[in-house]
């Protein structure tokens, strides 16, 4: 991770902000999807999207906020071209009747954002009966990917311009689980700790997005797939967390990230011309980082693809 003002080999460093790191992008004619884009660096990757001229979908739970956030952008920039679809990436049902809807509307798919989450909660199942935070920061993503990857490929093959899949881990991936991913005990209740569960499910965010480059890699797919870690940053992830967050609003000023300083490595790896070609790796402050040793372990990557497979086929 680098020290904020000190820029590693793209020239950004960590105080650099996502204006700044798309700064002369001209993304217009691309089409993105952002997660999660109802607040925090979710609603600031899409305004800077926006601003550099990219049709941004936001796929939100709450289709208010979202939409309060889109007329804030509007307000800002009157030319964006912001839309509202809802997404509960805690339901199956929800995740497919989202992307049905949005391979119906004819829209192309440049670039998938996966940046929706929740943090750290008490122990609770998903709408499917599944740990909250592995349904909703995993497997809830690796859904709506598969779902949208013949759009994706077709976008890509049809404008001859690279296709792009950022997944938004965390730094957290580093205190998972000993095992990693605890495939036979993913809803084991008495042995559930909330900060290693949200580490299990942001390692599983890597090895998703590891797997997905190594798979477009063996099809020839013009389609990169990257993750990242954005920053400490004070957001509303830490709802359930109300000590941490105390300690958080105490040292921010000295430590932590600003929201858009925080969305900077994903608008950078969305975006910028720097990171062509570049798939399979793990971005910090906008520059290739390095993860755990699970992070780039490939046969638990595959492990992971299979058993979240499994896991989503329709019942």
């Amino acid at each position: 991770m680098w020290l904020f003002g000190l820029k590693g080999a793209s020239g950004f460093s960590a105080s650099s902000t996502a204006e700044e790191v798309t700064q002369g992008i001209d993304a217009t004619g691309l089409t993105a999807i952002v997660t999660g884009a109802s607040s925090g660096i979710g609603a600031e990757t899409t305004r800077v999207l926006a601003m550099r001229g990219a049709h941004v979908v936001m796929a939100v739970r709450n289709v208010k906020s979202g939409t309060e956030i889109k007329d804030s952008i509007l307000k800002e920039i009157p030319h964006a071209k912001v839309d509202v679809m809802e997404l509960d990436l805690g339901s199956m049902e929800s995740v497919r009747k989202f992307a049905s809807k949005y391979n119906s509307t004819g829209y192309p798919l440049n670039i998938l954002i996966n940046n929706a989450g929740v943090m750290a909660p008490p122990f609770m199942l998903s709408q499917d009966n599944i740990e909250l935070q592995f349904a909703t920061n995993h497997l809830g993503h690796f859904l709506l990917t598969n779902l949208l990857l013949q759009n994706l490929k077709n976008t890509a093959q049809g404008s001859h311009k690279e296709g792009r899949i950022v997944n938004v881990s965390s730094l957290g991936h580093r205190f998972t689980y000993r095992e990693g991913i605890r495939f036979d005990k993913i809803n084991d209740k008495d042995s559930y700790t909330a900060i290693l569960a949200y580490g299990q499910s942001k390692l599983a965010n890597i090895l998703h997005a590891n797997e997905l480059a190594r798979h477009f890699k063996e099809e020839g797919a013009e389609i990169t797939a990257n993750s990242l870690h954005p920053g400490s940053i004070t957001t509303n992830l830490l709802r359930h967390q109300s000590l941490v967050e105390g300690l958080v609003n105490w040292i921010g000023k000295y430590f932590i990230k600003n929201i858009p300083q925080g969305a900077a490595t994903t608008c950078y790896v969305a975006l910028h011309p720097q990171v062509k070609g570049i798939t399979g790796e793990y971005f910090s402050d906008s520059n290739i980082s390095a993860s755990t040793s699970q992070g780039t372990d490939a046969e638990l990557a595959k492990k992971l693809w299979d058993f979240s497979l499994n896991l989503t086929k329709p019942q």
